[in-house]
C-alpha cells in the first residue's frame, strides 16, 4: 500500500494556508450550503481559490439541493466544469440519482464523456441510493471515475460505518475508490485503511469548533495526516 490521499473540503483561499501547511493532497471546492445542501461555487471563487494553492482542486457541479438535475441544467454543469478547468481546476465531484433513487448513469456518463481525461469523484449520492450495492456496481462501470464519496448512511457514519466496512471489504475495486467522508472519526481510519481505502475526506473535522464558521487549521489537519499515514505504514507493515 502507497500514501494515502488526504482531500479536504475549502469555502475559498482563506481555507487554504492551512489546508496546505496541514498536509492536505487535494482540496473540494464547494459554494453555498455546506454537507449534502452544497452547490456549485462562482468561477471567479474557483480562480481565487487554484491561485493560491498549488494543490489539485476538485470542485463541485450542483445546481440544486436535490440529487436529480434536468437537462437544461446538464447543459449549464457542462459549462460551468468547462470554466472551472478553464479557471486551473483539476477535475469535478458530481453524484445524481435518478426517479427510482439508483445511479442516473445517463446523466453521470454525459458529464463523464463531456469531459475527456478529466478525473471526477461521486459526491455523496451513493449514500441516498435506494440499492446501495447495485449503485455501487453501476458506478464501477463509468469513466474517468477517480472516488466515490461515502458514509454508508444518509445519517453519517455513526450510522453508517458498518456497513461502508463492508463495502471497502466486499471488492478491492470498490475500497481503491471508496473516499469516506461525513462523520469520519479518528478510530474509523485503521479499520478502513486495513480494508484496502486510500483516500480519505475531511469537511469540518479540520475545523476548530468542527464547524464550517471556521477555517481549515493545519494543525487540526496536520493530526489527520499523521493519524493517517501512521495506519498505512503499520498496515504495510504488518503486510510485509
Amino acid at each position: 500500500m502507497g500514501d494515502a490521499l488526504l482531500e479536504v473540503t475549502v469555502l475559498g483561499p482563506r481555507d487554504v494556508p492551512g489546508a496546505e501547511e496541514g498536509g492536505a493532497d487535494r482540496l473540494h471546492l464547494i459554494g453555498a450550503g455546506h454537507g449534502t445542501h452544497a452547490l456549485s461555487p462562482e468561477p471567479g471563487l474557483v480562480s481565487s481559490v487554484c491561485r493560491e494553492s498549488e494543490l489539485p482542486v476538485f470542485v463541485l457541479l450542483r445546481l440544486n439541493d436535490s440529487w436529480t438535475t434536468t437537462g437544461g441544467e446538464l447543459t449549464r454543469l457542462v459549462g460551468l466544469a468547462e470554466d472551472y478547468l478553464g479557471c486551473g481546476a483539476a477535475g469535478v465531484s458530481f453524484g445524481f440519482l435518478d426517479t427510482y433513487l439508483l445511479v442516473d448513469t445517463e446523466v453521470c456518463a454525459h458529464l463523464a464523456t463531456a469531459l475527456p481525461g478529466v478525473p471526477w469523484t461521486f459526491h455523496d449520492a451513493v449514500d441516498a441510493s435506494l440499492e446501495p450495492a447495485r449503485a455501487w456496481r453501476q458506478l464501477l462501470g463509468l469513466p474517468g471515475l477517480d472516488g466515490v464519496r461515502s458514509a454508508g448512511s444518509p445519517q453519517g457514519m455513526s450510522v453508517g460505518f458498518d456497513d461502508l466496512l463492508a463495502t471497502a471489504q466486499s471488492s478491492r475495486e470498490v475500497a481503491r475508490l471508496l473516499l469516506p467522508g461525513s462523520g469520519l472519526l479518528a478510530e474509523h481510519v485503521p479499520w478502513l485503511v486495513q480494508a484496502g481505502v486510500t483516500q480519505f475526506h475531511l469537511g469540518t473535522q479540520a475545523r476548530p469548533g468542527a464547524t464550517y464558521k471556521s477555517y481549515v487549521d493545519a494543525g487540526h489537519l496536520r493530526s489527520w495526516r499523521l493519524l493517517l499515514d501512521h495506519a498505512v505504514a503499520r498496515t504495510a507493515g504488518a503486510a510485509g
